[in-house]
């Protein structure tokens, strides 16, 4: 099959119209490096001054080209002089027009990108990336380059982002998109391009998208993937339609695209093979007689006898014999092998493809919409999801990277269906405190803090690794130089039961002493004392991950000759939809006071729509957990 010839030469005149005077590469000015500071965002550590990209069809190939011009304001914009482009199988990247440019004793100076700047990487089997470093940085420098990707075939270009996290002072993309060829189009973010065609031409369709002045997109707390909501566009191959010679439909849905790559070798090949682990699952399982009990034993086994060597794919890379055999692996071997075995030992387990928090959310149904892969196991009232890569998970307990929205479940029979990967129910951290206080502001006492869930699965990937004296130097500095002694942790390695840990504490100074009374904020030192929320407003959800559940449950003694001024009110409020609950009891008995304070966000993700119902929430609780005690002397 050969479609219509693209003419280039047309192509690169219009492409000559549409890119000169002020949008060369090569034409750097004495006014841009001198410039100080970004014009409309001075904390801006770089910014990028133009891009511009264009895609076209040429002899059945894929070439998109790329044109960028990036300057340097602040040692902190340094990492944006490194550049990587991803790339499949099959598919060429290549880099040109690379310089830096600096302003020395008013001149402009140019170093050219060397071959010892560039570098070629491989990733997997699949994919390798292309990289390069540019040479001779300072703050003031300028630096650009081109890229050209040619693949094979007439494929779906790559997104092309308007906006990243430094200001992009101009933004353009280009498609030339031939007649016999038809694609879907999504725009994403909140900041719209201007859309013009440009016309046809030898029955091409040139569609423009610009966009100026965006500004940078931070990020900020709670955010699953920054990427899923800056201004881009994408787009994905519908059809091929050459009229008397060929025709093909290329929109799909979902059970399509899994059932295609269940069929797949690397795939449902590789969860076919069962002889390099039968004997191994037999002594395993042997004397086994429920269900759960061989799911733990099977998953346990996988966890331990099999590293990940942290390449995501859902296709298998050296294949699962070679993976149980040298005991490291890639996702799909990981958990192939371990839905393999799970139905070798009679259980009801199925594959289910997902994309990564950092893979982003697909908005069209294709292959590539997919990164990764876990195991389920289909029970009378719902999903036992599991994913041997994370030594520290346990059933239904995923590591974060896998929390992305939804997946597919495949099944044997090649049917399919979506899996709410969002964890509904509560993770918990409880916190018991007893509390002395003396009369000069100080205070000794014990706690108690016990982690289950995600909570508990974070703490491990977190610290476990970390040698005693690291993570308390680590746990005083982060709780304002506190003195740390008798440190105890319990159920490390216990999956199944909470993580726990115990430590007496001492602070010469944690609350104030004025005149004759005693001013004390009774969460002391784990008390919150800011609104991670500080937008007025939010486009995109909160993302907590998971929802949870945080309680404190504290007594304080206080010192002879004083007593009880005054305490703060008791205290309880819901938010709309039941997000957020917060509850706060306080009561004098004497030469003691209790507290218990316990707050939740029942949801893992906030749609914006609620973003200031959510911050007010924090506030609130915030300005509660803050209030004083005041104790006066007899």
């Amino acid at each position: 099959m050969k479609l219509y010839k693209v003419s280039l030469t047309l192509f690169l005149l219009l492409s000559t119209s549409v890119f000169s005077q002020k949008y060369e590469l090569g034409k750097v000015s004495i006014a841009e490096l001198q410039e100080k500071q970004h014009p409309i965002d001075t904390s801006a550590v770089a910014a990028i001054l133009f891009e511009i990209g264009k895609t076209y069809f040429e002899d059945a190939t894929t070439i998109t080209k790329v044109t960028t011009r990036i300057k340097i304001y602040k040692k902190e914009g340094y990492e944006w002089a490194n550049t990587e482009v991803p790339y499949f199988l099959g598919e060429n990247v290549y880099f040109s027009d690379a310089f830096t440019y600096n302003l020395v004793d008013g001149k402009i100076e140019k170093t050219k990108l060397k071959s010892n700047g560039e570098f070629d990487e491989k990733i997997n089997k699949y994919r390798s990336r292309k990289k390069i470093a540019m040479p001779n940085i300072k703050e003031g420098s300028i630096i650009e380059y081109e890229y050209q990707s040619r693949t094979p075939g007439y494929n779906t270009p790559r997104d092309w982002y308007f906006q990243t996290n430094i200001p992009v002072n101009y933004s353009e993309y280009n498609f030339l998109i031939p007649n016999a060829l038809v694609f879907n189009k999504q725009i994403k973010g909140y900041y719209f391009p201007k859309i013009s065609t440009e016309g046809k031409y030898n029955d091409d369709t040139l569609t423009k998208y610009i966009l100026k002045n965006i500004p940078a997109m931070n990020e900020e707390p709670f955010v699953n993937n920054i990427n899923n909501y800056k201004a881009s566009v994408s787009f994905e191959l519908a059809m091929i339609n050459i009229p008397g010679r060929f025709y093909k439909e290329y929109t799909t849905n979902w059970e399509a695209v899994t059932e295609k790559i269940y069929l797949n070798d690397d795939f449902g090949g590789e969860l076919k093979k069962i002889g390099y682990f039968e004997e191994d699952i037999n002594t395993l399982i042997s004397g086994i007689t429920t269900r759960d009990e061989k799911i733990a034993a099977i998953f346990s086994f996988v966890k331990s006898k099999v590293k990940w060597n942290n390449f995501t794919s859902y296709y298998c890379n050296d294949g699962v014999k070679k993976a149980y055999k040298d005991n490291i692996g890639n996702v799909a071997e990981i958990n192939l092998m371990l839905t393999a075995m799970l139905r070798y030992a009679g259980v009801d387990a199925n594959p289910v493809l997902l994309s990564t928090r950092s893979n982003g959310i697909a908005f069209f149904p294709n292959r590539t919409a997919f990164n990764y892969v876990i195991s389920a196991i289909e029970i009378e009232d719902g999903l036992i999801l599991l994913d041997a890569t994370e030594p520290y998970s346990t059933p239904n307990i995923l590591p974060t990277r896998d929390l992305n929205w939804f997946g597919r479940l495949i099944r044997k029979d090649g049917t399919s269906t979506e899996v709410n990967l969002t964890p509904t129910n509560l993770s918990t951290e409880i916190n018991n405190l007893q509390v002395t206080l003396d009369d000069k502001g100080g205070i000794n006492g014990k706690i108690r803090t016990q982690f289950n869930g995600h909570n508990a699965l974070n703490f491990r990937q977190e610290n476990i690794n970390i040698d005693k004296e690291t993570y308390l130097e680590k746990l005083e500095d982060k709780n304002d130089a506190l003195e740390i002694s008798d440190y105890i942790r319990d159920n490390e390695l216990d999956l199944f039961k909470p993580l726990v840990e115990t430590y007496s504490f001492k602070d010469t100074n944690a609350f104030e002493v004025i005149n004759d009374k005693l001013y004390i904020s009774p969460l002391f030192f784990l008390s919150v004392n800011e609104n991670p929320f500080k937008q007025e407003k939010r486009e995109y959800p909160v993302d907590f991950g998971f929802p949870f559940e945080k309680s404190y449950n504290i007594n304080i003694e206080i010192p002879e000759g004083y007593k009880v001024e005054t305490l703060p009110f008791q205290s309880k409020f819901i938010t709309e939809e039941d997000i957020g609950a917060f509850k706060y009891l306080i009561e004098d008995s004497g030469n003691k006071i209790q507290l218990r304070i316990t707050y939740s966000i029942n949801a893992a993700i906030v749609s914006s729509e609620f973003y200031p119902t959510l911050k007010d929430f924090f506030q609130k609780m915030i300005d509660k957990q803050n209030e004083k005690i005041v104790l006066k002397k007899l």
